[in-house]
């Protein structure tokens, strides 16, 4: 991987929190419980699935009853929302990667325990959605696993009824990549760890090994200007 540790460090730089994503109404604790409400009582009694496709697979921050690898047919990983808070700042904006529309999504379908699926879920969507203009980025996805086919919820699955999102070329995404770093991060670290841990699993997203080799290319280009 041409993107190594040594080239993501000289993205890391120390950022004052800003404060909210500009533009982006936070929820507030009723609207996370309506939300979290509205989740479980979708989810019936079956056992509630989440289809992690990103940093929630190497970093769910809950214990799971069970995992196993899942296909989302139809979606695909894509660096597609612009963010100007967390890993990039009004100054320097950057990518979050998020679900579009076409292609096949290999990942990991984590359950939750059912004594803590309320608490877990709740932690969940608080860490997911912070912001009440993109509630409806939560969505059921049927993902084929071992098991059959199995209805999961995921975070971040693009809809063309908002807008938020929009897929660039690749390398004007790349060099926004290279550059953003926020007070969680730089984008290119998350890219990094992301392609590392979907190794780990045995997981090659080609659109994602594409964009870690240009996005070391623009770190070098700016180290070496």
């Amino acid at each position: 991987m041409l993107l190594t540790p040594e080239l993501v460090a000289l993205t890391m730089r120390d950022v004052r929190d800003d404060g909210p994503e500009p533009g982006w109404t936070p929820l507030c604790e009723a609207e996370l419980e309506q939300l979290v409400d509205r989740i479980e009582s979708e989810a019936g009694t079956d056992p509630l699935l989440v289809f992690a496709y990103g940093s929630l697979i190497w970093n769910p921050e809950f214990e799971p009853v069970g995992r196993q690898r899942g296909t989302a047919f139809g979606w695909h990983r894509s660096f597609s929302l612009k963010i100007e808070r967390w890993r990039a700042t009004s100054d320097q904006p950057g990518l979050m990667m998020v679900l579009e529309r076409g292609g096949r999504c290999d990942g990991i379908v984590f359950e939750l325990s059912p004594e803590r699926r309320r608490q877990d879920l709740r932690g969940l969507v608080a860490r997911e959605i912070r912001y009440r203009e993109v509630m409806d980025m939560i969505r059921w996805l049927p993902v084929r696993t071992e098991r059959g086919v199995r209805k999961a919820l995921t975070f971040w699955a693009s809809t063309k009824r908002h807008g938020l999102t929009q897929p660039l070329p690749i390398e004007e995404a790349s060099s926004l990549i290279a550059k953003a770093c926020g007070q969680g991060g730089s984008c290119a670290e998350y890219l990094h760890n992301t392609v590392v841990d979907l190794q780990a699993e045995g997981i090659r997203d080609r659109n994602l090994w594409r964009l870690q080799a240009l996005v070391a290319q623009d770190i070098i280009a700016g180290r070496d200007a």
